[in-house]
């Protein structure tokens, strides 16, 4: 089965915890903190496999976990760091991040690969907190939850040619004929239900063609098989119209031709800008003489007649396509702005929470302050104590009681609550 394109949700591994705990040892006084920092969270890495040419491995799963850093443990032992999680995916492969629609990365080359979530830093230990004002401090960090993010995964086949017309007209007998690619050839519409590669050679020089299932008019609206394999054309950098020239099924060869540019156009009109080529199939027919003629009149790009049953005429177009290739540079399928890692993001002096009220609720909120909830452990007095005075660093104080916060309201962050009292 051929799957091109999956939705799904990351959860890295979150950091393991730190450890609190104290050197206890026969003869040895203040032995001091000896608590171990807890390991890094698993990253979850997307990897070209060149083996793989689809995404169903990745169609029914819908959630990738990351694991788990282990916790520190006493005696200064630090947590191991879980193993990084990788998926594999074919070349070709662009990662969007769902929410913003901005490109994490388009991976086209064998082995690249790229962190798409990162994993939790593990919790400091209360050996790490030690200092010469503070040499025992009786608290530790919970480990830093992994990075959650919803993505789509989608797959653009790698192709210098990309074969185009509508169904029956010849595509799949042609790339059987030029290349080792084995589809599906019978007389009815839309045989070819997923996209065929073949690899052709044409003295000494190699590239690559892709057979796209048959187009119809509508099919950028979803008509026919639809907008689902147009995608795949927008990597190739020559576009070849397989037209039926002997007018068989009692469609005109031109109309054909005017049919397949506009569904591209409509689709994405940056397809026009590729150099095209027609490849009039089936000149074996008596009637697509005369068709030929008439077609050759109203466009002005080039025609190769052919007889792709009868193998005439291919040697003749695929030396004209390793031409026309030479003298195409290979381009970047989308501008830099469009990716996540070209975001300029400005400093603004705002606070990093915003407060909310529901009954006598005051609900906090925001990246930053949440972070401290779940890493710190309200175990000890002390370790309660450097929570708040986090929050007030951060201006939580000031903001509730210009708000009008009293004594015993009841502060929200996450599922975690406290009761307000005033500086």
């Amino acid at each position: 089965m051929f799957v091109d394109e999956v939705q799904l949700e990351l959860e890295a591994g979150s950091g393991g915890n730190g450890c609190m705990a104290f050197r206890r040892e026969k003869y040895i006084e203040m032995g001091g903190p000896a608590g171990g920092n807890g390991g890094k969270g698993s990253d979850i890495i997307f990897q070209v496999d060149e083996g793989l040419n689809t995404l169903l491995d990745l169609r029914y799963k819908k959630i990738i976990r990351g694991n788990r850093g282990e916790n520190g443990q006493g005696k200064g032992m630090h947590g191991k760091n879980a193993e990084n999680v990788f998926v594999r995916v074919p070349a070709g492969t662009i990662i969007t991040d769902f929410d913003t629609g901005y490109v994490i990365a388009d991976l086209t080359h064998k082995g690249e690969e790229v962190c798409v979530a990162y994993g939790g830093r593990g919790g400091r230990g209360n050996i790490a907190f030690a200092t010469h004002n503070n040499p025992a401090p009786s608290y530790a960090e919970n480990g830093e939850p992994g990075e959650k993010r919803k993505i789509k995964v989608e797959l653009k086949l790698l192709a210098d040619v990309g074969l185009v017309g509508m169904p029956s007209v010849g595509k799949s007998t042609l790339i059987s004929k030029i290349s080792a690619s084995k589809p599906k050839i019978a007389p009815y519409h839309f045989t070819t239900l997923k996209p065929n590669l073949g690899v052709v050679r044409a003295n000494h020089r190699t590239f690559v063609v892709a057979d796209l299932p048959g187009l119809i008019e509508g099919a950028s609206l979803g008509s026919g098989l639809g907008d689902r394999f147009l995608k795949h054309i927008e990597r190739t950098r020559v576009i070849a119209h397989v037209i039926d020239m002997s007018g068989y099924e009692g469609r005109d060869p031109y109309q054909d031709f005017i049919t397949i540019n506009k569904e591209l156009e409509a689709f994405n009109s940056q397809i026009m800008e590729k150099p095209q080529i027609v490849i009039a199939n089936k000149m074996d027919i008596p009637s697509s003489k005369k068709y030929l003629v008439e077609f050759q009149k109203k466009v002005n790009i080039p025609v190769y007649p052919i007889s792709a049953v009868e193998n005439d005429g291919i040697d003749k177009v695929l030396n004209a396509l390793a031409d026309l290739l030479e003298k195409i540079p290979k381009k970047a399928l989308y501008e830099e702005e469009k990716f996540e890692s070209h975001i300029l993001y400005q400093f603004k002096e705002e606070r990093p929470f915003t407060v909310t009220k529901e009954n006598h609720t005051w609900i906090l909120k925001g990246k930053q302050i949440e972070k401290i909830v779940q890493m710190t452990k309200f175990s000890t007095d002390e370790s309660v104590l450097r929570f708040s005075n986090r929050l007030k660093r951060l201006g939580v104080d000031d903001e509730l009681r210009r708000l009008g916060a009293v004594d015993g309201d009841t502060v929200r962050i996450l599922d975690y609550e406290f009761d307000y009292k005033s500086p």
